[in-house]
């Protein structure tokens, strides 16, 4: 199993950049398919992106593709998402998880979850 543990969130105006990382503990990180979730206040959690376990595939949701890149490296056990023009609607706590069997854009597939980081986007 792996347990993700997120940093780098923060408060960043409108158009700035913030990259997350998403180290799991664990032998088995290359194993897991992992994806990145984001929650709103008052809004359900909902699908970022993922990466397959080798990160050859990597999804997007349509509301951050072209602004947002997931990719991992796994000597270090580490997910990261870049994320680029942010918007004010992309403020949210976001989420790391891990699925041994495909990414899914679905939070209940995933198996193991991060406490999440906040990310605020300043008009």
């Amino acid at each position: 199993q792996v347990q993700p543990v997120e940093s780098g969130g923060g408060l960043v105006k409108a158009g700035g950049s913030l990259r997350l990382s998403c180290a799991a503990s664990g032998r088995t990180f290359s194993n897991y398919n992992m994806a990145w979730f984001r929650q709103a206040p008052g809004k359900e959690r909902e699908f970022v992106g993922g990466v397959s376990r080798r990160g050859g595939s990597t999804y997007y949701a349509d509301a951050v593709k072209g602004r947002f890149t997931i990719s991992r490296d796994n000597a270090k056990n580490t997910v990261y998402l870049q994320m680029n023009n942010l918007k004010p609607e992309d403020t949210a706590v976001y989420y790391c998880a891990a699925d041994s069997r495909t990414v899914s854009v679905g939070r209940w597939s995933y198996e193991f979850w991060g406490q999440g980081t906040q990310v605020t986007v300043s008009s």
